[in-house]
């Protein structure tokens, strides 16, 4: 994931735009004052569709640390890179004062349609525990709909094994929640989730289906999300789905069982979500999910 380019000048305290074919789809929030307890991070919002229908949301009520699309985890060597409460093995989730925050380092590339950056995941105190080189891309697809492309390499910048957890280690059943997430937003009426694996939330959470789709309406308008791992590796990783309090879908690094990084290990991400007009039919969703497929 090696990049280099065009760098346009950035204000600091903007957000990046982001367009298909000359319409603006997102907006990249890079640098923000957020309190310390949502961890504070880059992301995604608004996110819309070709016709304008906004398809996350950012800080609500249900959940403020959600934050429209972006990468985070509950558990990098114990500090909360998620927000909100952390969860406690015995105990169950508890307010505590070890939120960590994702710093932006240096653009290596941004036009009107890509940005890559660099940033350090630090503690409270400053100290890094990850360094990342994350890649994010708009495509046009179809007249009705475009892929968001997302590539993260995260890589142990501390001197000693880092344990990534997910609350479904600690015992949490079900939560193996921590990377890729998106927020969803509010819907009028029921949503309707379908994958290979089968249809509705008991069907797909938690499975290594090769593609999900999450499909509602708001503010009178259709709209379908659709998630699909880029590769190989990404595609070994368990969904993570709710609709229940919130919608909201997640590719996750590790489910029930640590994953440690040993000093200098990095691993690698790529996630394509495909933000489309209109409620998909199973067929029409297995189509653009072959079509956002990068070539091999």
């Amino acid at each position: 994931m090696e990049h280099s380019g065009t760098v346009r000048a950035l204000d600091a305290d903007q957000p990046v735009g982001l367009q298909v074919d000359g319409r603006e789809v997102a907006s990249y929030v890079w640098r923000s004052e957020l309190p310390a307890s949502t961890a504070p991070r880059p992301f995604l919002h608004p996110v819309r569709t070709l016709a304008g229908t906004v398809v996350t949301d950012a800080r609500p009520h249900s959940h403020t640390h959600q934050l429209g699309i972006s990468i985070a985890a509950p558990d990098i060597g114990g500090r909360n890179f998620w927000g909100g409460r952390t969860f406690v093995a015995g105990h169950g989730p508890a307010w505590l004062d070890d939120h960590g925050a994702q710093r932006h380092r240096r653009w290596l590339r941004h036009t009107e349609s890509e940005l890559a950056h660099t940033l350090h995941w630090v503690d409270q105190e400053g100290a890094a525990l990850l360094s990342e080189r994350r890649a994010i891309a708009c495509v046009p697809l179809t007249s009705d709909a475009w892929t968001l492309s997302v590539q993260t390499r995260l890589a142990n910048a501390t001197d000693r094994p880092l344990p990534i957890r997910s609350p479904a280690s600690l015992g949490r059943v079900g939560a193996g929640y921590g990377g890729f997430f998106w927020r969803g937003p509010a819907v009028n009426g029921q949503v309707r989730v379908q994958s290979p694996a089968g249809t509705g939330v008991r069907a797909v959470h938690g499975t290594t289906a090769p593609w999900l789709t999450v499909s509602g309406a708001s503010g009178g308008a259709e709209w379908t999300m659709l998630f699909a791992p880029a590769d190989a590796t990404t595609a070994q990783d368990r969904w993570f789905v709710r609709a229940r309090d919130y919608l909201g879908v997640g590719s996750s690094l590790t489910w029930d069982r640590p994953l440690v990084l040993e000093p200098g290990e990095q691993i690698e991400r790529h996630i394509l979500a495909v933000v489309a007009d209109g409620n998909l039919t199973e067929d029409a969703a297995a189509a653009l999910a072959e079509a956002a497929r990068p070539a091999a």
